[in-house]
């Protein structure tokens, strides 16, 4: 391979990075919004209102595609800096692995916790503390992930 296509396969990691967190991030929405949406029915059936609070879990898997966005920016200077391609390739895959799974992992939580905040009417705060733990497995993989980087 010439300098060029070294460079290339490089930014194929950081953009794999984004785009792997960003997968994750749409089957996170969707778990959390699934959930949401059958818990807004069963409080609608039962005659409760339906608590708007729970868009939070379906949106709190959104921002995993943040960190992958900064990651692949970060990765993206390393490339055009000549840093070793094969090293950001497999960065960019497994990280981006890392904070897609979380994402995913976050929505399945949070449709549970929709589907018990929608119930109980109790225990938001407690609901969100497991969402924000989940979330913090991505990002101790961005930090981990940027320092692995140099």
């Amino acid at each position: 391979m010439d300098a060029q296509q070294l460079t290339e396969l490089g930014r194929i990691g950081a953009v794999a990075a984004m785009a792997l967190a960003g997968v994750g991030s749409a089957l996170g929405s969707y778990a959390g919004g699934a959930g949401a949406v059958g818990a807004w029915k069963k409080a609608l059936a039962q005659g409760k209102a339906a608590p708007f609070t729970l868009i939070t879990f379906v949106g709190a898997p959104l921002s995993q595609t943040i960190y992958g966005m900064i990651l692949m920016i970060t990765m993206m200077g390393k490339a055009d800096d000549g840093y070793n391609p094969y090293a950001l390739l497999g960065v960019g895959v497994f990280a981006g692995l890392a904070m897609g799974a979380s994402s995913w992992m976050q929505g399945r939580a949070g449709a549970h916790c929709a589907d018990a905040l929608a119930e109980t009417g109790q225990g938001f705060s407690n609901y969100l503390s497991v969402i924000g733990i989940v979330e913090t497995v991505a990002i101790f993989v961005l930090v981990f992930a940027i320092l692995a980087l140099g």
